[in-house]
């Protein structure tokens, strides 16, 4: 395959340049190449080639889940908006806190043969929190970090151990940050909105003294640790403290924390319910500078895909979660590149590179030799929100009618196009 006349997307700027794939590599990168015989041309005017997309955190349900969504359905979701590997949690149905179950994902994710899916074990049995899953067990069949996601894990000493462990087995704990007697079954972000709609309130506190736990632990073990989908002010200022004091932690956030505000829940639209919650503006300020300032280092979807029966209910009984998948890069080129707060190097960083580093995953970078994990968009393309035409099975999702820009015109996996299908 040859990609002709792109503008390639490197860590310290973007050139016009052509790329030559072979063997699922990176084999050539200069200003102009010929076609070889019987060599595919991508004709890429006009657009921007990056290296794969790569989501840290989704939710593929499969198995146990597959009515809410399955891992072909998911994978098809993925690559088409951009992502060439996806990293899913494991509160499915077993739990993914087994060799059997992590090796199970794999294969099947084989079989459908879209993107890379790399599977995360539970940290605990059933994700329980009262006895540690089998860790090395579950790294060898394939499991690139543990997280009981979904809930926290409540006890400091587990969580301790749980740490040291994976480090041993050179894996990160991804740490779902919720001490669930303060969110005490809230639905929405605790403010004004809240007390407007009638809706019991999830403080940021429930979401600061998680983080606040993990980072001591970090600290103190000297082991590395992973914040997920942060969503307050108050955690952006705690990760950043730590970080200049040398903690060995980095961060993710999600695109409804940056696009959006809880002034969308007043509608009671149970598609804008999701843990932790859309939070408030000063929150939405505090996680674009800490995106800007590297406070956090990638951007995820925590894609929550949900049968219309589990949100076509009422607000306080709907399930949490957005299905995000084919709408993250939208919203990223649209509220992150277009309005300066970062380059496109930069987006590439949070969206590939910083991954790929952080769970040790092959990609996020574009070089010859370099594994051929390609996204090719073009940036100046508007296009509009519709749930209805997801291919995901889940719709949930709030956005609908809202207008982005920048629309996935490619991805490629190991040198073979995916999307379109």
């Amino acid at each position: 395959m040859l990609i002709q006349n792109g503008s390639v997307i490197f860590p310290d700027r973007v050139e016009k340049k052509d790329v030559r794939v072979a063997d699922g590599k990176i084999e050539k990168i200069a200003d102009r190449l010929a076609p070889e015989k019987g060599e595919r041309v991508i004709d890429a005017s006009g657009l921007h080639v990056f290296p794969g997309l790569i989501d840290m955190h989704v939710h593929l349900r499969e198995p146990g889940f597959e009515y809410k969504e399955d891992i072909e359905s998911g994978s098809r979701a993925a690559v088409k908006g951009g992502f060439t590997q996806i990293c899913c949690m494991p509160n499915t149905s077993p739990v993914a806190d087994n060799k059997v179950v992590i090796s199970y994902i794999r294969h099947r994710a084989e079989e459908v043969d879209l993107c890379k899916v790399r599977p995360v074990g539970a940290i605990t049995k059933g994700e329980a929190g009262e006895q540690l899953a089998d860790i090395g067990e579950m790294k060898k069949a394939g499991a690139v970090a543990i997280s009981d996601d979904g809930t926290a894990v409540k006890s400091s000493r587990l969580m301790r151990l749980a740490m040291e462990y994976a480090s041993g087995f050179g894996i990160r704990c991804l740490c779902h940050c919720e001490d669930k007697e303060l969110s005490d079954g809230g639905v929405v972000n605790e403010g004004y909105n809240s007390t407007l709609a009638g809706l019991k309130g999830i403080p940021r506190a429930a979401e600061d003294v998680s983080i606040a736990r993990e980072l001591c632990l970090a600290e103190s073990l000297g082991v590395p640790v992973h914040i997920c989908h942060v969503s307050t002010f108050s955690g952006v200022r705690l990760i950043r403290d730590a970080k200049r004091a040398g903690v060995k932690v980095t961060a993710e956030t999600c695109p409804h924390y940056f696009a959006a505000t809880d002034d969308i829940v007043t509608g009671f639209d149970t598609n804008t319910k999701v843990n932790p919650p859309i939070r408030e503006e000063k929150d939405r300020q505090a996680i674009l500078e800490g995106l800007k300032d590297g406070t956090i280092d990638c951007i995820v979807t925590d894609h929550a895909p949900h049968h219309k029966n589990d949100k076509n209910v009422e607000y306080n009984l709907a399930a949490f979660g957005i299905s995000g998948l084919e709408t993250s890069f939208g919203f990223a080129v649209t509220y992150l590149y277009k309005t300066g707060i970062l380059t496109l190097p930069e987006l590439a960083a949070k969206m590939s590179a910083n991954p790929a580093t952080i769970l040790g995953l092959e990609g996020g970078r574009i070089g010859e030799g370099a594994v051929a994990d390609l996204t090719i968009a073009d940036l100046g393309e508007e296009w509009t929100v519709d749930p209805a035409a997801f291919v995901s099975k889940g719709k949930n999702n709030p956005f609908g009618g809202r207008k982005l820009s920048g629309a996935v015109k490619y991805t490629i996996v190991s040198g073979a196009v995916k999307y379109p299908f």
